[in-house]
């Protein structure tokens, strides 16, 4: 691939920076990719017209040719995942109840994309208020893989993981509670990466001390790529207490070059059902950590998995029934709520201060039970989804490996760990399946071990040749 929209963003900065384009050559290189492959994938929504984008590639031009460039992002097309707000753009969550709302600001991290120079474009598509890992809302529909229109991007970043694949943008943030950027990575052969909390800051909703399940983070087309959005998000904001102050972080080659031991979690211990293949896959690409230099062997974590998914869930439906219940308690409006958060709801206003202190407990003893793992590993790899992607047209899969799923988000349980203890997790390809869907694993660090794990991450990077992979709808070889 020649175009413009085939550069990584690290070579698309040094290209603009040298000169030898402009931000406008660049915008029309991506809204023509935009106009012509978008429409089949419903990834962007609440797109800007093309002459005001237009416009503002141009401003961005006249201010690099003054010396006056704001930042790492400058003149870079991108679009925002619809459950953050950014000031002037519609703002769904995908919820008809906000099908008309235009906020008036950005959220913290829009704030700082914007300051780094970013034309933003619109938004990325996302499920309802994000709940579930497919993507499509009553809204906008459904976002579709670029890999098999048929089947799902995940969610509930999957219009940032399919923006990525089909090169409608060069990076994307995107927010993980439930494996929301590892999901849409697994399923779209690109990078998601989810920080370490507290590293992104965000505007707190009501409460902005007791849910500490989710964090913003980014995604991108190469770990270096991601890195970049990484240190333009990152950094404390007195607007949020969990933030805290981070130096930029810079991949360090020597950190693989050490080797070490890698664990790999599996099934944990035959608690978790796989599609065929998936297992099979991820084990392929431990091979390639030996390759590196590391010792890769199974473990298991001394911890009774069915408590651990109680207290998850637990903790969830407090925290949606807490956020949620204004809407759910207006019978003008209960009706606009999908049903997995009216489950999610009604499961959260029965739970009692007991349960969430109990659950907090098991989140504890998990921390402490992985720490103990780390006694002997120096990172853990787990798959970063149960299935290939799935049918676009099913809410969620039901079953897998003959195992009935029993809630809406069973299927996605392999991502909770990380999620409860709180560490920095990166999501890569793992390769493909007999059918060319695409399938993928997460590298999970220590605490606040962000930048040893996204600097293992772009040695395997490096050593295969998955993310230069595209789609046969974005090469133009799609039958």
């Amino acid at each position: 691939m020649s175009d413009l929209t085939s550069l990584s963003l690290a070579d698309l900065r040094k290209t603009l920076d040298a000169g030898g384009l402009s931000a406008e050559e660049v915008m029309e290189a991506y809204l023509e990719r935009i106009e012509r492959l978008n429409p089949q994938i419903n990834a962007l929504v609440s797109l800007s017209s093309r002459e005001a984008l237009r416009a503002e590639a141009r401003a961005k031009d006249a201010e690099h040719k003054h010396g006056r460039s704001l930042g790492v992002l400058h003149g870079v097309p991108v679009a925002i995942k619809d459950l953050s707000e950014a000031k002037g753009i519609l703002c769904t969550y995908g919820s008809p109840l906000f099908h008309d709302y235009v906020p008036d600001f950005d959220d913290i991290q829009v704030e700082r994309i914007r300051a780094a120079g970013a034309i933003i474009i619109g938004k990325t598509n996302t499920p309802e208020w994000g709940f579930g890992s497919h993507s499509y809302n009553p809204v906008f529909g459904v976002t579709r893989n670029p890999w098999d229109l048929s089947r799902s991007a995940g969610g509930s970043s999957g219009g940032a993981g399919a923006a990525l694949a089909a090169r409608l943008v060069p990076v994307a943030d995107g927010s993980d509670m439930m494996g929301s950027l590892r999901n849409p990575a697994a399923f779209n052969n690109v990078v998601g990466f989810r920080p370490s909390f507290g590293r992104i800051p965000t505007l707190p909703g009501r409460d902005a001390y007791l849910n500490q399940l989710a964090t913003l983070g980014p995604m991108g087309r190469s770990v270096q790529d991601v890195v970049t959005l990484l240190n333009v998000q990152s950094g404390f904001d007195a607007r949020d207490p969990s933030s805290f102050e981070s130096p930029p972080i810079s991949l360090d080659p020597t950190i693989p070059g050490k080797g070490g031991r890698i664990g790999w979690l599996g099934n944990f211990g035959g608690h978790l059902s796989f599609e065929a293949g998936v297992l099979e896959l991820n084990e392929k690409a431990l091979g390639v950590f030996e390759g590196l230099g590391f010792a890769v062997e199974p473990v298991k974590v001394d911890f009774d998995m069915n408590r651990l998914w109680w207290a998850w869930t637990t903790l969830r439906s407090y925290f949606t029934a807490g956020s949620m219940r204004d809407f759910y308690e207006d019978p003008g409006r209960r009706g606009s709520l999908k049903a997995e958060i009216l489950y999610e709801v009604r499961s959260g206003l029965r739970i009692q201060a007991a349960d969430v202190y109990e659950a907090s407990a098991v989140r504890t003893a998990w921390y402490q039970a992985i720490m103990k793992v780390f006694e002997t590993c120096d990172y853990l790899v787990a798959p970063a989804a149960q299935v290939f992607p799935f049918d676009a047209d099913i809410p969620w899969p039901r079953e897998i490996a003959g195992k009935h799923m029993d809630t809406y988000h069973r299927w996605m349980e392999v991502v909770i760990g990380p999620s409860m203890a709180g560490l920095p997790v990166a999501a890569l390809p793992a390769g493909f399946s007999a059918t060319g869907l695409p399938n993928g694993f997460q590298l999970i660090g220590r605490p606040r071990a962000d930048q040893a794990v996204l600097s293992v991450a772009a040695a395997y990077e490096a050593a295969t040749d998955w993310l230069a992979r595209v789609p046969p709808l974005v090469s133009g070889t799609a039958g």
